[in-house]
């Protein structure tokens, strides 16, 4: 058993580029001034009120649920005008792949609803690689360990067995949290030094080196 749980955005695919657009719509719906791109960059991978929380720490919880909503509107109202551009990262198509081929199970553990990681997933054609899809419609933000816990509890994973791939803090601490292995990757939103910092046994340069790291020491 070798189960490897890949973050989406900033690890599988960039979809930094509608995040910050729909922060920007949403910001603008409440009549708010919206964030510095940086830092909305900095929250994904978060469930969209804890982001919200973190983009505005003085405003009230129920300010910050509005947020999220106008979030949603303004993903969807994106998604179904044909707008989404999430590209796979270079070499990430052939690394699940060559993980399936050698025997692992895959899985994704995401800040992202389960109707837009579906959609992601599909239009990379790129589904049938994971058996576990963990999303925050049904766990606590990262880093709670919810989502790794329901993953292995799915395939029959230990710990020992699972390794947790991503490209924020985020994901580090949640693998830490959980007692899996956390392995850093270095294109995504938040800077290797910080993945280290976090916990990361080791950050991959590239999809090969990645594909190295989690057999080393499967």
């Amino acid at each position: 058993m070798r189960l490897a749980v890949f973050d989406c955005d900033g690890t599988l695919v960039d979809g930094q580029a509608d995040v910050c657009a729909a922060m920007d719509e949403a910001f603008a719906a409440a009549g708010l001034i919206a964030p510095d791109r940086h830092l909305t960059r900095r929250m994904v991978g978060l469930s969209l009120p804890e982001a919200m929380r973190q983009l505005l720490p003085e405003g009230e919880a129920d300010q910050h649920e509005a947020l999220a909503a106008h979030y949603r509107d303004a993903y969807r109202a994106r998604r179904t005008a044909g707008m989404i551009d999430e590209p796979l990262f270079e070499g990430i198509a052939d690394l699940l792949a060559r993980l399936s081929a050698a025997g692992w199970l895959l899985g994704v553990a995401t800040g992202k609803s389960d109707r837009g990681l579906a959609h992601c997933l599909a239009t990379h054609g790129i589904a049938e690689h994971f058996v576990t899809l963990q999303t925050a419609d049904r766990h606590p933000s990262k880093p709670h360990p919810a989502m790794l816990e329901a993953a292995m509890a799915a395939v029959g994973a230990t710990p020992v067995e699972t390794a947790m791939i991503g490209d924020t803090a985020y994901d580090i601490a949640m693998a830490r949290a959980a007692g899996v292995r956390g392995i850093g990757v270095s294109w995504g939103y938040h800077p290797p030094e910080e993945l280290t910092a976090a916990g990361a046994q080791a950050v991959a340069t590239d999809a090969d080196s990645l594909f190295d790291l989690l057999e080393a020491k499967a």
